[in-house]
Parts: structure tokens; C-alpha cells; sequence
């Protein structure tokens, strides 16, 4: 077998960027910065990878994420799920003789329709790096939260909800901004909010939150963690049965919440190294591109 040669994977987002140089499947250099695609000109794409090569080393680059969406470097037909690794690999978008843009996921049943970038990587290395089985259901929190079902190591459909947005939108408009600037803590409200928003009537589950402050039935310092558990435990709710296992890839304190959510609806949460999955993933596209 021949040696793969180190190489540079960007992890583009949308506010945020994430460059690694790999060598021999380990991160040896990485760094971070606010350069998403949202924060860079449709003209300045080649420039920025320029720089990324001048910090990091002139190697290969892979690009995930937003680069590859149209408000990106360039729009690139997304791969229809199910699809697994060496799909993906197949689909990539190349710039040049050394820099290629993965693909992402689209995924398509009746009226439902969904799409990832960026996020397919994390979950199909997860199954690469061995942390998680090959059939699974794996959950993704963030700003868009992706839900998604694996089967025979490849992605055999997935969700995406609004949690995270919605989430930061309450928070800084409308009736209920005023009782939610109180940190979100993974206690007694907010598992509250985690069964109340199993009920899945949250437009009346969220003015509740403004009633409650009003009557003094709520100290509104519990506010946010209520609002976040209801949230959260509207889309736990709606994704998982009882007893079944949930891998979350996501930073300890999101986890943590999302973990505490399917706990306490009856599943079994496991964390999940999100960055080694990621390295996985992406090394596995390197090495079938090769």
C-alpha cells in the first residue's frame, strides 16, 4: 500500500473555519478563525486558500462544509443519500490538481426534503474511526441540529431542526427576550422544559414561559434553561423511540444537553469525539481520491 502524504482539511462553516494539516492520520497543525462563508467575498476564495497554504504547508486541501454551497467558493451538486464515504469521494468537486470541495448530502421522502454540508463527514467518519457501529442513530446539535440514520456504515436518511436558530431568535426578539439572557444549565428547569416540550405543543409551551414570569410561577432566572429544554426536548422527542441508543457528536456543554434530553425521554446517549470523527472522515475521502 502507498503512503498517503500529508494533507490540509478545511472544516468551512458558515461563521467559522476550521484548517488542519494532517500527517499520517494525526492533526499536527490546526487553526481557527471567523473566515466562514457568510464572512468571505465570492472572489476572495482562491486567496484564502492561498494564505491557508502559506500557514500550513503547500499540500493537497480538501474543502467541507459551506465552501461548497452557493453562498461559497462554488455551488456543488450534492450527493442523494443513502451514501457513504466512497460516494462522496467519488462526487468531489475539483478546483485544481490539489484542491477539491466535498460534495455534501441531499436527502429526499414525499414532501420531506432535507440537505447537509460539512456535517456528513463527522457522521460517516464517526463509523470510520470505530466510535460508533455501522447501523446507529446519530444526532449532530448545533445551530441546525442534524439528526441522522446510519445503516451498513453509510447514511441512510437524516433530519435537520431548527433548534439551535430558533433557540437564538427567541432569545433576541419577541415577548420572551426579556426573560431569557440567564445562562442554559442541564438542571431541574431544564428538564422541565425537556418534558414539556415532549408533548410537542410548543407554540403554547413557549407563551407559557411568558405567563409564568408574569404570575411569579417562574423565577425568570430559570428561564433560558426551560426555553432550552423545551426546544430540545420537542426534537428529542420527535427522533427517537424508547431504549434506543443516540451517539451525539458535539462540544461537552451542547452535548451535555442534548445527552440530558434523551436521557430523560427514555433513549441512551453516548458522546462522541466530533473532531475525530471529522479527521477520520476526511482522511477515508483523501485516501479514496487518491
Amino acid at each position: 500500500m502507498v503512503k498517503m502524504g500529508p494533507f490540509i482539511a478545511v472544516d468551512w462553516g458558515t461563521t467559522n473555519r476550521r484548517a488542519f494539516r494532517i500527517e499520517d492520520g494525526n492533526v499536527v497543525a490546526t487553526e481557527r478563525d471567523d473566515r466562514g462563508a457568510a464572512n468571505v467575498a465570492a472572489g476572495d476564495y482562491e486567496a484564502e486558500v492561498a494564505g491557508i497554504r502559506n500557514r500550513l504547508g503547500d499540500l493537497p486541501m480538501l474543502l467541507a462544509g459551506m465552501v461548497g454551497s452557493n453562498i461559497g467558493w462554488r455551488s456543488v451538486p450534492y450527493v442523494a443519500a443513502p451514501a457513504g464515504l466512497t460516494d462522496v469521494a467519488a462526487a468531489l468537486e475539483r478546483i485544481d490538481d490539489r484542491t477539491a470541495i466535498v460534495p455534501g448530502l441531499s436527502y429526499r421522502d414525499g414532501l420531506h426534503a432535507d440537505v447537509m454540508r460539512g456535517e456528513e463527514v463527522q457522521l460517516l467518519g464517526a463509523v470510520v474511526a470505530g466510535l460508533v457501529p455501522s447501523d446507529a442513530t446519530l444526532c449532530q446539535p448545533g445551530t441546525h441540529c442534524k439528526w441522522a440514520t446510519l445503516q451498513a456504515g453509510a447514511i441512510l436518511s437524516f433530519t435537520t431542526a431548527m433548534t439551535g436558530e430558533l433557540f437564538a431568535l427567541l432569545r433576541a426578539h419577541g415577548v420572551l427576550s426579556r426573560q431569557l439572557g440567564h445562562p442554559v444549565e442541564p438542571g431541574a428547569a431544564f428538564l422541565e422544559g425537556v418534558a414539556e416540550g415532549a408533548k410537542r405543543d410548543l407554540a403554547a409551551s413557549l407563551f407559557a414561559i411568558r405567563a409564568r414570569g408574569v404570575l411569579g410561577i417562574a423565577d425568570d432566572v430559570h428561564a433560558a434553561s426551560f426555553a432550552s429544554g423545551l426546544l430540545i426536548g420537542a426534537d428529542t422527542a420527535a427522533r427517537i423511540m424508547p431504549g434506543e441508543a443516540v451517539h451525539v457528536l458535539a462540544d461537552p456543554a451542547l452535548g451535555a444537553l442534548y445527552a440530558s434530553a434523551i436521557d430523560a425521554l427514555g433513549g441512551t446517549s453516548h458522546h462522541i469525539d466530533s473532531q475525530a470523527a471529522f479527521m477520520a472522515g476526511i482522511t477515508r475521502i483523501q485516501e479514496l481520491a487518491a
